[in-house]
């Protein structure tokens, strides 16, 4: 890049984007050469992007489980639940703002940043561009295979909690100093929070099922719920014996799906069931043992927003499980639909708030 600028302005550009159309167009893209020092069942970032390559290769089901099923086992367990938070579609924050990494990175790479934004428009993803724009790194790659959990701590959470942009362009420009482009990709990715996998909580839930030899059904079972984010919850999630939290997770929701058959496959409308469509909240409520446990439809734990449906399940004989609706109503009439998310978005609800916007719980 510094011999393309010491040229005309005419070819300057044209360098650059001869150099980002020949990495963008090679094989399937920056995902399709994994390292020769390193195979792609390594640790952190290497071992990542060895899987999603695999994943990104493949329509396969069979092959999708088969490269979630391989990483999942090699991996050390605090990674593995660092990856199952990004797989199963956790919520990713942004530790650095886009309009930031394009600075540094244009700064980084010696680029005016018109140049950089012409092409972003080019390969159509920032994360790649960025890491095809970059300098090759002038240190010990290494890093890359320290653990993604590790990583993941040292950069993306310290970044959150740096105290200003210019403590944040110190972590960023080190990483960018030790990752080969392969892996700043998937570090781009994680560290905007755009880290998306295609595959489905199915396929996850039957890799994991394999790796530690369940049925699939109890694996989905235990990955309802709070997120697994320990090594510890991770090891508990294979565990074959059955787990504290088995007693608390809700079954998989049941939910409406379009009908693509004739109606009259259904068969005679004197057999059907009509239930009144509520405008309130899918849950389920779970008693079991000597807890009661009240599950959103996005597989959230709701006891604290709804305190008094929590106490009133406890009168429920254990083992009851109830798949309904939560629903805002006050002197019995329903209450707007914004009355009800008040509630449920409130970690701590207190007395007037349980007076102004009183809940239920309708079982289908």
């Amino acid at each position: 890049h510094s011999a393309a600028a010491a040229e005309c302005s005419c070819s300057y550009p044209r360098r650059v984007f001869d150099c980002v159309r020949s990495r963008a167009g090679r094989a399937g893209g920056i995902y399709a050469s994994i390292s020769s020092r390193r195979g792609e069942r390594g640790r952190g970032l290497v071992g990542v992007v060895g899987a999603r390559r695999r994943l990104d290769g493949t329509t396969s089901t069979n092959e999708k489980v088969a490269a979630l099923r391989d990483y999942f086992a090699a991996a050390p367990h605090e990674d593995a639940a660092v990856a199952l938070g990004v797989l199963s579609g956790g919520r990713q924050g942004r530790a650095v703002s886009l309009t930031l990494l394009r600075q540094w990175a244009a700064e980084t790479a010696g680029l005016p940043a018109w140049l950089v934004e012409e092409s972003y428009a080019h390969v159509g993803d920032l994360a790649e561009t960025i890491a095809l724009l970059l300098p090759p790194p002038s240190e010990d790659t290494g890093q890359a295979d320290h653990g993604l959990a590790a990583c993941m701590q040292s950069t993306v959470h310290a970044l959150k909690e740096a105290a200003d942009d210019a403590a944040k362009r110190v972590i960023v420009e080190d990483v960018w100093r030790r990752l080969a482009s392969r892996e700043r990709i998937v570090w781009h990715k994680l560290l905007t929070g755009g880290c998306r996998v295609g595959v489905s909580k199915t396929l996850v839930a039957r890799a994991l099922a394999e790796v530690a030899g369940l049925d699939p059904a109890v694996m989905a079972h235990r990955l309802m719920g709070r997120p697994i984010e320990t090594a510890a919850e991770f090891a508990a999630l294979l565990s074959p014996d059955e787990t504290a939290a088995d007693s608390r997770r809700p079954y998989p929701f049941f939910l409406a799906s379009p009908l693509d058959d004739d109606i009259a496959s259904l068969g005679d409308t004197a057999d059907w069931q009509a239930e009144w469509k509520w405008d309130g909240m899918r849950a389920q409520l779970v008693r079991r043992g000597d807890d009661a446990a009240i599950w959103s439809r996005g597989e959230e734990l709701m006891n604290e927003a709804f305190p008094e449906i929590a106490a009133a399940a406890l009168t429920l004989p254990p083992g009851t499980v109830l798949d309904g609706e939560l629903l805002a109503v006050r002197q019995r009439q329903l209450l707007p639909f914004a009355a009800l998310s008040r509630r449920a978005s409130r970690r701590r609800v207190t007395k007037p708030v349980l007076a102004e916007i009183p809940c239920v719980f309708v079982a289908y």
